[in-house]
This record gives C-alpha cells, structure tokens and sequence, in this order.
C-alpha cells in the first residue's frame, strides 16, 4: 500500500493529534500509513487551517514535553547501584544522559511555544524620577521554506 500523499482530514487529524502527545513529526513520517514529511509540508503550506492546527499542535507538543521533563526528573532509576559489597555507586553516565534529556527539551520548548517557554529578560532603565521596565522574550526565528 502507498503511502497517503492527497490531504486528507482524517489523516491531518491523526497526525496533528501524535504531535500534541509529543511525536516527532519525522517520528510520525517513518509510519507507512502516514505520508512522507514531504507531503506534510506540502499540506502546510497549501491548507491554512492545516497549518494553523499543526501550530497549536506544535505548542501543545510544548506541554507534552513539560510533563516529559517531570517524569524524567522524577526517575532515579539507574542513577545508583550496589556494589558485592553493597556500597552505593553513582551512574554518572545515567545522570548526564537524563540532563540531556531534559535540556534538549527546555531548549526545543523555547522554540516550539517561545512566548510561554522562551527565555525572558528583565531590564529596568533608569531615566529621570520613576523607572522603567521592560520586558523582552528573547526567541530565535527560524527560517521555513518548502521546495517546490
């Protein structure tokens, strides 16, 4: 069976709703009943409304991958074993791979939903009897094309 290639909503449905869970898209592609990324990028930029729910999805994705993060936090499994002799050793490698973990996600989330996950700077500017603040979320923009 070929892999779906004409939009379809039930299938923009499907997809969109593995993204809010958290799915990768390329995650999601390598599924032979999914088109290929290609097309999905073909949709975007051919369906508004397509590509407006795969933005909310993408945001979504955000939380999902908070909630991740509480999880993988929260799991000590591994970072320590016994020894024969029962004395207690670090799995340094288990930890650092649960910090990569973890900030690849905060990095992706900063990006993913900038203006709830992105990072904030706070100035205050002095400037005659009464200061003034400005708040700025600093957010990286990164360009989209699709070939045609």
């Amino acid at each position: 069976m070929a892999r779906p290639s004409d939009y379809n909503d039930e299938i923009a449905a499907l997809i969109l709703g593995r993204m809010a869970e958290g799915e990768s898209l390329r995650a999601i592609c390598r599924d032979e009943t999914m088109p290929a990324a290609s097309t999905v990028f073909l949709w975007l930029s051919k369906h508004k409304a397509f590509s407006e729910q795969y933005a909310r999805a993408a945001e979504l994705r955000a939380h999902a991958f908070a909630e991740d993060i509480i999880e993988i936090s929260d799991d000590g499994t591994n970072d320590t074993t016994a020894d024969s002799e029962g004395r207690t050793i670090v799995n340094h490698d288990v930890i650092a791979r649960s910090r990569l973990r973890v900030d690849t996600r905060k990095w992706l989330m900063a990006r993913m939903a900038p203006k709830k996950y992105g990072d904030k700077i706070e100035t205050t500017l002095q400037g005659g009897d009464k200061p003034i603040e400005q708040k700025v979320t600093v957010f990286e923009l990164v360009p989209f094309s699709v070939a045609k």
